[in-house]
């Protein structure tokens, strides 16, 4: 394997989610024996020893597997999902996701996750950078990447958002790297699962506006970030990472804010990653993540 010219590209990754039951493990790994596939890592978690829910993350390799991706998939629903009454999916490495971000003014997210895509370690392909504000063109388009400039206000919400849709259509993710606008119901609705938000603070405390003066007024001495999917619900979304930091009373607003910004960067990061590397299963309010 270490040695195979063009094997990066014939990894494969399958995510399953089914009640858990004797042989799923059997199953799964004669399926892909017989199909010619080597696993690579298997990773799985059940939520009781008997009768809970079953979470399962393989990744393998098979030669050939993007020209015979189809074809495999129809043979797994056959031969082990239906059995199994499985949720599950099916993903080639070589098949990059395509990933939009939207931003405000505050540049800290963005910049860490386009200097992680410039060096390589974002499995991804940035595609577009959305923002309400003028301000971080520049920055964006040093990456070369497309900026587009889509203002939002009170009166102009919903035509700004079916815009936003438009021009992200054909993303697989959306990050809201510090975009500081309150996403419509029908528009998270169309992003089910797949918009991810960083919040500036860790959750469940310190929710809405401005939580690093809510923290210092609370005299916390612990700080942090959480990165979790976007639901009708504001703050309210499956958890993916969170990242704290230790604080003293020495702490004012202006360093709790800086110290929060690095948490944030790193967190969301991370978040990402996990996505794209498909280690992420939501399941209700939860997440299974196989980091």
């Amino acid at each position: 394997m270490a040695n195979c010219l063009g094997c990066e590209n014939e990894i494969g990754r399958l995510l399953v989610t089914c009640e858990d039951q004797s042989g799923i493990v059997q199953a799964v790994s004669g399926f892909l024996y017989r199909h010619g596939a080597n696993i690579i890592s298997l990773d799985q978690h059940t939520t009781e020893a008997y009768g809970g829910r079953y979470f399962m993350r393989v990744e393998f390799h098979l030669r050939g597997l993007v020209a015979q991706k189809n074809q495999l998939e129809e043979a797994f629903v056959q031969e082990v999902a239906e059995q199994y009454r499985m949720n599950w999916q099916m993903t080639s490495t070589q098949a990059l996701k395509k990933v939009g971000i939207l931003v405000s003014k505050e540049d800290h997210a963005l910049l860490e996750l386009l200097w992680r895509y410039r060096r390589g370690t974002l499995p991804c392909h940035i595609t577009q950078v959305v923002s309400n504000h003028e301000s971080l063109r520049a920055s964006v388009e040093s990456f070369g990447i497309e900026f587009i400039h889509i203002p939002v206000d009170k009166d102009n919400k919903q035509a700004a958002y079916d815009e936003i849709d438009r021009v992200m259509a054909e993303n697989d993710l959306l990050v809201l790297a510090r975009y500081m606008q309150i996403l419509t119901p029908s528009f998270v609705d169309k992003w089910q699962g797949k918009i991810i938000n960083i919040h500036h603070s860790f959750l469940p405390a310190f929710v809405g506006a401005n939580p690093y003066k809510q923290a210092f007024d609370k005299g916390v001495k612990l700080i942090g970030a959480t990165a979790h999917y976007v639901t009708s619900e504001l703050d309210q979304g499956p958890i993916i990472e969170q990242g704290v930091a230790r604080v003293s009373h020495a702490f004012n607003v202006s360093d709790l804010r800086e110290l929060g910004r690095d948490i944030e960067r790193d967190v969301l990061a991370r978040a990402v990653r996990w996505h794209l590397e498909d280690r992420v299963i939501i399941d209700g309010a939860k997440t299974i993540v196989f980091d």
